[in-house]
C-alpha cells in the first residue's frame, strides 16, 4: 500500500513534536521544607551484625514475596521487585563491613525529576513515593537513579515500579521506618535529618579513628535522606563516588545546552525527510 506525502508528514510531524516535547529539561519539583526537617535515616556500618532483621521487618510491612536463591528460603542478595531493603558483606582480606541497601530517599531526587508523569514525587515528610495508577512503565526512574535502586516487576502482566517507601505510611502516623524500629543493635536510627547528621557528627568527633570522616549522603548528590557512616571506603560498600551536585541540576543543565539545537535543527530535518520522501516516489495526493 502506498503513503501519500500528506500521510507522511503528518508521521514525521508527530514524531518530531514528540521529541521536542521529550527533549525539554524535566525540572524537579521544589522542595516543600527544609531539607533538615524531613524525616530520614542514618545506618552506622560499624554497629551492624548482619542478622537481616531490618529486611524481614520490611518483607512483613509491606507484605512482599520471600525470595529463593540457590536453595536458600529468603536469602536475596540483590534488590529486586520483591526485596526493597536488605543487608550485604564486604570483605578484603581482614577489613570486612556489612552494608544495608535501599532507597536514598534524596532531597532532590533524580527519579523524581526524570518521571514524565509525576509518578513519583518527594513528599513534604521526605518519603520520594509512587504512585502506580500515574506510572506509564517507562523505567526513566530506573535509568536516573545514581544508586540503582528503583525496580522493574517484569513477571507481572500489569507492571509497576518497586522501592523502599521509607515506610511512608508509617510516618504518617507518627511512627519511624520498620526496618529502623527493628534494628536491635542501633545501627539503624530514624529522626529529622537535620538531628541525624548532628548525631552523624558528634560519633565522628568522639570516635575519630572509628570512622571514615564522612557522613555518607549529608551533600552527595545535594543530600540524602538515608545516610551512611563507616570504617572502611564508601565505594567498598558499593555505594558510588559521586559530587554534590543533585543529579537533576545536571540533566537540567544539559537538556537546556541541546534543546535550542533540537529546535531550530527540527524543520531542517523536516524538510530534509520531506525531500527525501519526495525523491522516493510517495504518492501525490489528487
Amino acid at each position: 500500500m502506498s503513503l501519500s506525502r500528506r500521510d507522511f508528514l503528518k508521521v514525521v510531524g508527530a514524531t518530531a513534536g514528540t521529541a521536542l516535547v521529550a527533549a525539554q529539561p524535566v525540572l524537579a519539583a521544589p522542595g516543600t521544607t527544609d531539607p533538615n526537617e524531613y524525616v530520614g535515616m542514618l545506618y552506622d556500618a560499624t554497629k551492624c551484625v548482619g542478622c537481616n532483621a531490618c529486611t524481614n521487618a520490611c518483607r512483613q510491612w509491606n507484605k512482599t514475596t520471600p525470595e529463593i536463591v540457590e536453595g536458600l528460603y529468603d536469602a536475596p542478595q540483590q534488590l529486586s521487585a520483591d526485596t526493597w531493603t536488605l543487608i550485604q558483606l564486604y570483605q578484603d582480606g581482614e577489613a570486612s563491613s556489612f552494608v544495608k541497601r535501599q532507597c536514598m530517599h534524596c532531597v532532590d531526587p533524580a527519579c523524581v525529576s526524570g518521571c514524565p508523569v509525576e509518578a513519583l514525587k518527594k513528599s513534604a515528610a521526605g518519603p520520594v513515593t509512587y504512585d502506580p495508577n500515574r506510572c506509564i512503565g517507562c523505567r526513566y526512574c530506573m535509568y536516573t537513579c545514581p544508586f540503582h535502586v528503583p525496580r522493574f516487576e517484569w513477571k507481572e502482566v500489569i507492571p509497576e515500579i518497586t522501592k523502599c517507601t521509607l515506610c511512608a505510611d508509617r510516618i504518617a502516623e507518627g511512627n519511624g521506618p520498620a526496618c529502623a524500629e527493628r534494628c536491635p543493635t542501633g545501627a539503624l536510627i530514624w529522626g529529622k535529618r537535620g538531628e541525624l547528621i548532628a548525631d552523624g557528627e558528634s560519633r565522628l568527633a568522639a570516635e575519630p579513628t572509628r570512622y571514615i570522616n564522612k557522613i555518607y549522603g549529608k551533600e552527595d548528590v545535594g543530600g540524602t535522606g538515608v545516610m551512611y557512616l563507616s570504617a572502611v571506603a564508601f565505594e567498598h560498600l558499593g555505594l558510588p563516588k559521586v559530587d554534590n551536585t543533585p543529579v537533576p541540576e545536571i540533566s537540567e543543565a544539559i537538556g537546556n545546552l541541546f534543546l535550542p539545537g533540537i529546535i531550530v535543527g527540527g524543520p531542517l530535518v523536516l524538510a530534509a525527510l520531506h525531500s527525501i520522501a519526495k525523491r522516493g516516489g510517495l504518492d501525490e495526493e489528487a
